[in-house]
């Protein structure tokens, strides 16, 4: 088996509205900018191992349009392996409506387009590409049933199983014993357990109990807090990375996160040092405006 990674999501083009506040129900504002970038869970996660010089293959679904060509360009500049990728003449590639305000805080409407269409039958075609992966990385932003099920091929294969279960869905509870890291942040932590988490010993507690779903490890990221962990051996908080820049856009920071912590993995480090890698890269890509566009080059890590 390889070092290489295998994602598994969806691309959408982020349309981003930016201006001093998000917009409340039936409010109109006149606001400061407006750009197009790529996005969705999977292709900022891909993108983010390929642009920390990791091997990725990406699986997904795109409209045969404009933005499904933007897609594919940019994930030849990138070096994401596309042959997962399957063109759908029957549907468009998805969008995202993104508000950000003048804090770098977002609101976000996802419509997942042609993503929405990968099937099972997408998943038996690329089992052997599954098979060769070190890691497998997927989302809740396809189909459940097809995203559980993948997540049984990947670890029949001896993958290791990393969901980042959002935007959160319910998942069948024969399913959690199928996942070796889960990394919820603390809404999402919430709406598993379905209790409030207000301080520290809220989220040990959470951790504890997402263990005892039969996860074998959970890291709940708590941004500009850091990141917690807990599995059946030990737990402790990991402490944000001190950023010297303004933050700009959290967009597609727990994404980053998330493809930082897979490339980490692979690459034999502990999990404390991948959780702590992870902070870092997902930090300074808030320092830049966009999903993907904001997602640092390795090189820019190491300068950091």
């Amino acid at each position: 088996m390889s070092n290489s990674i295998t994602v598994l999501g969806i691309f959408v083009a982020d349309l981003c509205f930016i201006g001093k506040e998000i917009p409340s129900i039936g409010q109109t504002q006149i606001g400061d900018s407006f750009q197009i970038g790529p996005g969705g869970k999977g292709s900022n996660q891909a993108i983010t191992v390929a642009k920390l010089s990791g091997d990725v293959n990406f699986i997904s679904r795109l409209g045969d349009d404009e933005y499904g060509r933007m897609a594919l360009e940019i994930y030849k500049s990138n070096n994401v392996k596309t042959d997962s990728i399957i063109k759908d003449k029957n549907e468009k590639t998805g969008v995202a409506g993104i508000f950000i305000d003048q804090n770098g805080n977002n609101s976000i409407n996802v419509i997942t387009g042609a993503a929405n269409n990968i099937s099972k039958k997408d998943i038996d075609n690329n089992l052997d590409r599954i098979k060769n992966s070190k890691i497998f990385l997927t989302q809740l932003e396809i189909p459940i049933d097809v995203t559980m099920y993948a997540l049984e091929k990947a670890k029949n294969n001896d993958c290791t199983t990393i969901l980042n279960p959002a935007p959160a869905h319910i998942i069948d509870k024969q399913y959690f014993k199928l996942i070796d890291f889960f990394t919820p942040n603390e809404k999402e932590a919430e709406f598993y357990l379905n209790k409030k988490i207000e301080n520290e010993e809220d989220i040990k507690k959470a951790a504890k109990d997402l263990l005892n779903l039969g996860i074998k490890n959970v890291i709940i990221t708590l941004g500009e807090k850091g990141a917690f962990f807990k599995n059946n051996d030990e737990e402790y908080f990991v402490k944000p990375y001190t950023l010297i820049d303004e933050v700009v856009d959290t967009t597609g920071a727990g994404d980053v996160f998330n493809g930082a912590l897979a490339i980490a993995l692979s690459s034999n480090k502990s999990i404390k040092e991948a959780i702590i890698f992870a902070n870092k890269v997902a930090a300074i890509s808030t320092t830049k405006l966009g999903a993907a566009n904001s997602i640092p080059t390795i090189d820019q890590v190491n300068s950091k």
